[in-house]
């Protein structure tokens, strides 16, 4: 299966969707190379960015899914490295 490398940037304005947003990138997890967080105390945010390797329709899944939730953003970044299997 073609895997595809993505980076997806999140902005937590809302900490009552933390929790949700935990629970999905651990269901993603075998996915997800790594992942890093930073707490933007001065505005109140959260920044959290998420490098995937996975096939496309995963990451749009993963990504959608994120950006639905209340008071967080998502945004994906792809690279053009493709791996097939």
């Amino acid at each position: 299966m073609d895997t595809r490398i993505a980076l997806i940037g999140i902005i937590v304005e809302n900490a009552d969707s933390v929790d949700r947003l935990n629970a999905l990138l651990h269901e993603y997890g075998q996915y997800i190379v790594g992942r890093m967080g930073i707490p933007y105390r001065k505005r109140g945010i959260n920044i959290i960015s998420v490098a995937i390797d996975a096939p496309q329709d995963i990451i749009n899944a993963l990504s959608g899914k994120i950006g639905r939730l209340a008071g967080i953003s998502a945004k994906t970044v792809y690279s053009n490295v493709m791996d097939a299997g």
